[in-house]
C-alpha cells in the first residue's frame, strides 16, 4: 500500500503577518527553530491546557469565597442595622425629654450624632444594595457573554439549552429591574448607581433580545411558517381556508415552540417594566403596544402577502379582503393555542385573538401609510389628475371604514361588553382608520375633499325646482286625522311639512359625521366633525336664508303662494334643529362634547352655547326661524295697520260715520272686516304648510301684536269720549278675538288687552263707583288686580273713569 506524505508545513502553520504580535513573541520565546517547534508543541499544548482548567478551579474557588464573604458581611450589616436603629431610637427618645439651658449643648451634640448615624445607614443601605446589584449584574453578564458550551445533541435539545440560558438571564433582569424600580421610587438621590446599572444591563438586554428573536424566527421557520396563501382555490366563490402550521405541532416540538413564546413574553413584560420606570416622572401617555410574540407571527405573513398587495394597488378591495380572510382563518387556531400560554405567562388583560387581529390591522395600516396614500395624495395634488384622485381617495375609505366594521364584529362576535358607537369600543390598534389619528395632515386632506364634494352635490340638488316644494296635500290629510295635541309630536320629514331637500341635507350631513365617527380616537374624531359636517351646516343655513330672500314679503303683495313659498326654509329649518338636538343626546356626542370641553378643541368654551355638541349651530337655526316668522308676523301687521288705521280709535270721525243708533244693530267696521277676513285666509293657508310648532309661535305672537296695537289705538283718543263709539269698538273687538277661534278654546286669553278693554266698558255703574273710589284711596296699579285689570296702566283706567 502506497503511503501518504503529509502536507507541507507551509499548508498547516498560519501566516506570519496574521498573527498578533504578542501570539509572536509568545511563539518566539518557547520555540528555537521549526524542528523545536515540531517536537514540543503537543507538550506546550497540554501545559497549556493544564494551566487553563487550574485557572478556572481557582476563579470558581474565588467566586465562592467572595459569596460566602458577601453573606458574612451582609449577615453582620443586618446586625449592626440592629443595633444602630435601637441605639438612634434612644437617642430621639433622650432628645424629647425637657431639658434646661445647661443640657442644651448636650442635646446639640447628641442631635448630630443621630444625623451621623442616620448616614452611616443611609451608607450602609447604599453599599448592600450596590452590592447586590453587582453580584446580579455579574451573573446576568456571566450568562450573556460567557455562556457554557455544550456538547452537540439534537436540535430541540440545543434549543432546550439555549432556553435555559435565555430564561436564566431573564430572571436576572428582572431581579434587577425590581431592585432598581425600589430605589427609584425611595432614593432618587442615587440616580448615578442606577445609571450605571440600567447601562450593563442594557447591553446584556441588547445581546440577549436579539438572539432570542432570532432562535424565535428560525423555529418558526422550521415549521413551516408561513403557510402558502391558497388564494387560487376557489369553492362556492369564496377562497378555500388555509392550513395552520400551529395546530400540527405535537410533543417536543410544542413545548419548545411554548418555551421560545414565553421568552418573548417575559423580555416583552421587562421592557415594559424598563419603560414605566423611565417615564415614572413624565406624563402617561396612551401606547397600547401588541404582544411581540404574535408580531413576529405577523411578519413572515406580511412579507408573503405584500406581493400581492403591490399587484392589487389599483384595487384596494382585494387587498382588505385577503387580510381580512386571513386573519380569519388564523384567529381560532391561534386563540386555542396561544391563550393557554398568555395566561400562563400571566400577561393581564390579553388576548390572543385580539393581539392577533391588532398586528394584522397594523400590517395593513403600514402598507397603506408607505405604499398606498402618498402616491395617493401626490396625485390628488396634480390638477389634471385631482377628480380621479378624489374617486379613488373617496373608494379607499369606504373599504378602510366597511374593514373596520367587520373586524370590530369579528372581535366582538364571542363578548357582549362593547356598544355600536361608542368612542372605548374599538382600540385604535384595532382599526386602519387609526391612520388618519397618526397622520393629521391626511386627515385635514380627507376633510377638505368630503366638504367640497358635500357642497357640489347639495347645490345641484337645490337647483330642482320642487326641491322647496311643501306636500300641501299630504298635510292636509295629516291635519284631518290628527288630534289637537298629536299634532305636535312629530318625528319625520312629513310631521314637520318639510321640503325634499331637507331630508338631502340631511343625509350629506350625517354621511359625514358618520366617516368622523370610523375614527378609534376621540379629539381627531372632533376635529373631523368640526371640519366637515359643522362647516356643512352652516353652507346649508346659508342656502335656507338664501331662499328665503327670494320670496317677495309685502303687506301690498301677500299672496297664498308667497306664504307657501315662504313655507319651505322654515319648515326644513325646523326639522334641522329636532335632528341636531336629537343627535345632541345621543351618548356618542355627548362623549365628544365632554372631551371638546375639557380639551377645548379649534373653540372657546364661552363660544357654544346650551351645553350640546351642535350647541353653536342650534342657535343659529333658531334665531333664522325666529327672524323669519318675525318678518312675516311684520308683514301681517302692516297689512292689518293699511286696512284697518281709522278703526280702534275712539277719537276717530269716519268710525262714526257708520254707526246706527241702536246698538244691538252694529255690523263690523269694513277695513276691520277687510282686515280679519285677510288674516283669518293667511292663517288658513299658513296652517296647512307650516309645521305646528312654529305655525303656534306664529299665530301667538301675532295676536299678541295685533292686541297692543289696538291698546295703543284705544290709547290715542281724546279723553271725551261717546257710547255708540264704545259700541262700535267692542263690536270690532269681538270680531277680532273670533280669529283665533279655530286655534284655541279661549281666543280673549291671547288678547288680554283687548280684553280688559272691553271688560272696563262692560262695567256697571256700581263698579265703576267702587274703581273710582279705589283708586282715588290707594292709586297704581295694586287695586287694579282686585277688579281683574293688569295689563292695563292705572292712568288710562283713572282717565275712563273720571271721563265716563
Amino acid at each position: 500500500m502506497e503511503q501518504t506524505n503529509p502536507l507541507p508545513l507551509s499548508f498547516v502553520l498560519p501566516n506570519p503577518k496574521d498573527l498578533s504580535g504578542l501570539s509572536l513573541g509568545f511563539i518566539d520565546g518557547n520555540f528555537e527553530d521549526l524542528r523545536d517547534l515540531l517536537l514540543r508543541s503537543s507538550s506546550l499544548a497540554s501545559n497549556l491546557n493544564h494551566d487553563c482548567s487550574d485557572l478556572n478551579d481557582r476563579l470558581i474557588h474565588l467566586r465562592t469565597d467572595l459569596t460566602k464573604h458577601a453573606v458574612s458581611w451582609i449577615s453582620t450589616s443586618l446586625s449592626a442595622k440592629v443595633s444602630l436603629e435601637d441605639l438612634r431610637f434612644n437617642l430621639e427618645s433622650l432628645l424629647c425629654l425637657p431639658t434646661d439651658s445647661v443640657g442644651k449643648q448636650t442635646n446639640w451634640e447628641l442631635q448630630k450624632l443621630v444625623e451621623e448615624l442616620c448616614r452611616i445607614q443611609n451608607q450602609r443601605k447604599y453599599f448592600v444594595t450596590a452590592l447586590k446589584l453587582e453580584s446580579l449584574v455579574g451573573d446576568l453578564e456571566d450568562s450573556v457573554f460567557h455562556p457554557i458550551r455544550s456538547h452537540k445533541g439534537s436540535t430541540l435539545q440545543d434549543l432546550a439549552v439555549k432556553h435555559k440560558r435565555f430564561s436564566h438571564a431573564i430572571k436576572t433582569m428582572n431581579e434587577i429591574e425590581l431592585m432598581l424600580g425600589d430605589v427609584t421610587r425611595h432614593h432618587s438621590q442615587w440616580r448615578h448607581l442606577v445609571e450605571s446599572v440600567d447601562s450593563r444591563a442594557d447591553k446584556s438586554l441588547s445581546v440577549i433580545r436579539p438572539e432570542v428573536i432570532a432562535e424565535h424566527r428560525a423555529f418558526l421557520s422550521s415549521l413551516g411558517w408561513p403557510p402558502k396563501l391558497a388564494t387560487s382555490k376557489v369553492e362556492h366563490g369564496e377562497v378555500a381556508t388555509i392550513p395552520n402550521p400551529l395546530l400540527l405541532m405535537q410533543g417536543d416540538q410544542k413545548e419548545s415552540y411554548s418555551q421560545s413564546f414565553l421568552l418573548l413574553c417575559g423580555l416583552q413584560q421587562l421592557n415594559t417594566k424598563k419603560e414605566k420606570r423611565k417615564k415614572l416622572h413624565m406624563p402617561k401617555e396612551d401606547s397600547n403596544v401588541g404582544l411581540w410574540a404574535t408580531d413576529e407571527l405577523v411578519k413572515p405573513v406580511a412579507s408573503r402577502m405584500e406581493y400581492h398587495f403591490m399587484q392589487w394597488a389599483e384595487q384596494p378591495e382585494f387587498i382588505f379582503e385577503l387580510v381580512y380572510k386571513v386573519t380569519r382563518d388564523f384567529a381560532d387556531g391561534v386563540d386555542d393555542f396561544l391563550q393557554p400560554l398568555i395566561d400562563r405567562a400571566m400577561l393581564v388583560s390579553c388576548s390572543a385573538k385580539e393581539a392577533w387581529v391588532s398586528a394584522m390591522v397594523q400590517m395593513l395600516s403600514g402598507f397603506l401609510e408607505k405604499k398606498v396614500f402618498p402616491k395617493l395624495i401626490d396625485t390628488f395634488k396634480e390638477k389634471h389628475m385631482k377628480s380621479e384622485a378624489i374617486s379613488s381617495w373617496f373608494h379607499l375609505v369606504d373599504q378602510m371604514v366597511t374593514f373596520d366594521k367587520r373586524m370590530q364584529s369579528f372581535v366582538n362576535s364571542d363578548t357582549c361588553l362593547s356598544y355600536e358607537g361608542s368612542s372605548t369600543a374599538f382600540s385604535q390598534d384595532i382599526s386602519v382608520m387609526g391612520l388618519f389619528c397618526k397622520k393629521p395632515e391626511w386627515l385635514k386632506t380627507w376633510g377638505k375633499i368630503e366638504l367640497k364634494d358635500a357642497y357640489r352635490k347639495t347645490k345641484e340638488d337645490i337647483k330642482n325646482e320642487r326641491a322647496w316644494l311643501v306636500d300641501s296635500e299630504r298635510t292636509r290629510l295629516g291635519n284631518e286625522s290628527t288630534s289637537r295635541s298629536a299634532k305636535y309630536v312629530l318625528s319625520t320629514r312629513e310631521d314637520y311639512k318639510a321640503p325634499i331637500v331637507a331630508d338631502s341635507f340631511l343625509n350629506r350631513t350625517w354621511r359625514l359625521i358618520d366617516h368622523g365617527l370610523s375614527l378609534p380616537a376621540i379629539l381627531p374624531r372632533i376635529q373631523f366633525i368640526r371640519a366637515t359636517a359643522t362647516k356643512f351646516l352652516w353652507c346649508i343655513f346659508k342656502f335656507m336664508l338664501l331662499e328665503f330672500k327670494k320670496i317677495d314679503l309685502s303687506y301690498y303683495s301677500l299672496f297664498e303662494d308667497t306664504l307657501i313659498q315662504a313655507c319651505g326654509p322654515i319648515n326644513a329649518a325646523r326639522y334641522l334643529e329636532s335632528k341636531l338636538r336629537e343627535w345632541s343626546d345621543d351618548l356618542v356626542f355627548v362623549e365628544m362634547w365632554a372631551a371638546e370641553s375639557s380639551a377645548k378643541v379649534d373653540r372657546k368654551p364661552e363660544a357654544s352655547c346650551q351645553g350640546c355638541f351642535f350647541g353653536e349651530e342650534l342657535k343659529g337655526l333658531v334665531e333664522l326661524e325666529t327672524n323669519w316668522l318675525m318678518e312675516i308676523i311684520t308683514v301681517f301687521l302692516q297689512q292689518f295697520d293699511s286696512l284697518c288705521s281709522d278703526n280702534f280709535n275712539i277719537n276717530t270721525v269716519l268710525w262714526e260715520e257708520n254707526v246706527i243708533t241702536g246698538s244691538s244693530n252694529l255690523t263690523v267696521s269694513q277695513g276691520v272686516a277687510e282686515a280679519l277676513d285677510n288674516l283669518r285666509r293667511h292663517l288658513c293657508v299658513l296652517q296647512l304648510n307650516m309645521n305646528p310648532k312654529d305655525f303656534l309661535d306664529l299665530w301667538r305672537n301675532l295676536a299678541e301684536g295685533i292686541d297692543h296695537y289696538v291698546y295703543r289705538k284705544f290709547c290715542s283718543g281724546e279723553p271725551v269720549l261717546r257710547r255708540k263709539r264704545f259700541d262700535r269698538f267692542e263690536v270690532d273687538a269681538e270680531a277680532l278675538l273670533t280669529v283665533l277661534q279655530p286655534y284655541c278654546v279661549r281666543p280673549a286669553a291671547f288678547f288680554p288687552r283687548v280684553r280688559e278693554i272691553l271688560r272696563l266698558l262692560r262695567m256697571h255703574e256700581e263698579e265703576k263707583a267702587r274703581l273710582r273710589g279705589a283708586l282715588s284711596r290707594n292709586g297704581g296699579n295694586n287695586c287694579l288686580k282686585l277688579f281683574g285689570i293688569s295689563n292695563l296702566s292705572a292712568q288710562l283706567v283713572e282717565q275712563f273713569c273720571r271721563c265716563y
